[in-house]
Order: C-alpha cells, then structure tokens, then sequence
C-alpha cells in the first residue's frame, strides 16, 4: 500500500516524499512539472508524469498502484500572480481537485491530507491566529484553497472521505542539499539570488509596531511541515480522530530584519538593506498558533531560524554550476 503525493516533484512535494520514505511508507509521485524538477523524485519512487486535470490519468494511477490514500500538495501557489490570472487558479486549485476527488470516489480511496494554506484568513485582525479565526481571502488563490478545504467536507459527508487540511504561512529551508525551493515568488530565493547577482534586498517599510519596525511574520522550516503531514496521512491510516484544520504555525514568528541579519551572517555577505515605503495593506504581524498540530500531527519548530536560512542557501549553492 502506498500513499500518492501530488506535486510530489515540487518543493513542498518533494520534502513530504522524502518523509514518507523514512518512515517507511511506500510513496508515488504525480507533476505535470510545470513548477517541479523530475530529479526531486527518488529513483526508486514510481513517477507519474501529467496533470491531476486528467481524470483518465489518475484513474489509471489509482488501478497501477495499490493507493491507500493522496497528499494533495498540487497547486498553483502564488497568491499575487492570481489576482492577475484567477482562471487559471481556480482551474488548478479548484478543477483539479475535483478532478481528483471523483477520481478517488472511483477508485475507492477515502483518506487525504490537503496542503492547505493561512492564506484563507487573509489579513486576520489578531495577533495569534487560530484555526477559529475567521476566513477572509484576498486573493483568487487563498479564496481556491478555502473552496478546497469545503469540497474535501462535502465530500467527507457524501461518501465518507477521511481528511484533513493543514494551513501554513511561509515555507522555507531544505531538508536536504538536493532539494531546493526554485520558486521566483518566494523571500528566500529573492534575496540570495539579489545577492548573487549584487543587487541589495530590499525591506519594505520599517515603521512598524514590532521590536525592529519590520514586519513580523510566521517562517516554518519544510522539514518539519513534511513530518506532519506523514504523522496525518498515519493518523487517518489509523482511524484516529482528527480535526478537519489545522495550523502549522510557529506561535511568535520573526521580522523581515531578523530575516536580512540572518542572512547575512550565515552568507558571509555584508549587506544592510535598502529601505522602500510600506505597501498598503500590510499587517504588522501574522503569527500562527500550532497547538492542535503539536497535540496530533507531531508538530513543532526543529529548526531555528539560523537552520532555516543556512539549509536554504546550502541547498541553492549546491545548484550552481561548478
């Protein structure tokens, strides 16, 4: 029996895939690699090379392999880019996942873990936000991942599907140098690459209500998110309750400026910061309480922030040509 993961050749993906096999839990990948790297997937893991839209295709996945259950981490994933192209994010978030509902349905499988995200409480209006914090996107792709999160219900009372949803702000770090976050949107990727190229990372605003006056925000390190997501797919497994969210959060998060220092420490690259105007709308804080994750899935912060950018820019400085 194996567990199918979604954009298993994918940053996020690929972590969660390389969880699972060290717990010992066969895995198969299906990308399209439309944003993930084939040679993310292990040799040994069987990969399914198409889109989740296909319903024929998963469907024959479904009968090639022995499916126990889906980590749905495929996805459009970029919440400003959706405002520009909402079509598109609703066909890959919302489509696409009853696509891979009715194709489950079919095959009998009634267990998922959905990577889910805190982009569903938009700009909350407290400091801690809980999983009862009420749900406000302000994005087509936090407004996709919500309507996820309520056909993964609908469907639970329709036919019985065991699930859960697990919300996160900013993903960050490697768990290993050979896997990387390639994203063009992302902070960390942004500000190394800005380095390498010379250009100084820029900080937008620092007249904040927060320790330094730079934005506070919840970073998790990827490594952590993907044991959680294993310890879910073996709760499910084990018929163990479960809540139907939960928040994969940091509980105090950390600043933009403890961000830049960081990097420059662990770079050995110098650099202050430029300073640009505030963008409107911008919170000064968002932090995430993880206390039902800690209680069910195994959650809790492994790495420092220090781990994070360190693991982070090994993994990307690896990549480089010699």
């Amino acid at each position: 029996m194996a567990w199918l993961v979604t954009g298993g050749a994918g940053y996020i993906g690929s972590h969660v895939v390389r969880a699972f096999l060290a717990e010992g839990i066969d895995v198969v990948v299906i990308d399209d690699l439309s944003s993930g790297h084939e040679e993310f997937v292990p040799a040994n893991v069987p990969f399914v090379r198409g889109s989740i839209l296909d319903g024929g295709l998963l469907l024959d996945t479904f009968a090639n392999h022995a499916i126990t259950g889906v980590v749905h981490v495929a996805g459009f994933k970029y919440a400003g880019v959706s405002v520009q192209r909402p079509l598109h994010t609703y066909e890959q978030n919302v489509t696409a996942t009853a696509v891979l509902l009715a194709a489950m349905d079919s095959a009998n499988v009634r267990r998922m873990v959905f990577s889910s995200s805190a982009a569903v409480y938009g700009t909350p209006h407290t400091d801690l936000v809980t999983e009862a914090t009420p749900k406000s996107p302000e994005s087509p792709y936090g407004e996709s991942k919500l309507i996820g999160e309520w056909l993964l219900r609908d469907m639970a009372v329709a036919t019985g599907l065991n699930h859960t949803s697990l919300r996160y702000f900013n993903v960050v770090g490697s768990g290993t140098v050979d896997l990387r976050d390639t994203s063009p949107h992302n902070l960390f990727p942004l500000v190394f690459d800005a380095l390498l190229a010379g250009r100084i990372p820029r900080i937008n605003g620092n007249d904040y209500a927060t320790p330094d006056g730079t934005c506070v925000r919840d970073y998790i390190h990827v490594a952590d998110l993907a044991v959680s997501h294993v310890a879910a797919a073996r709760r499910l497994d084990a018929g163990e309750p479960i809540e139907a969210v939960y928040n994969l959060g940091s509980g105090d998060g950390v600043s933009v400026g403890e961000i830049m220092s960081t990097v420059a420490a662990v770079t050995g690259i110098d650099f202050l910061p430029e300073i640009a105007p505030r963008r409107a709308g911008d919170p000064d804080r968002i932090v995430a309480s993880g206390d039902l994750a800690a209680r069910d899935l195994n959650w809790q912060m492994r790495h420092s922030l220090d781990d994070m950018v360190r693991t982070a820019w090994e993994a990307g400085q690896a990549a480089l040509p010699v």
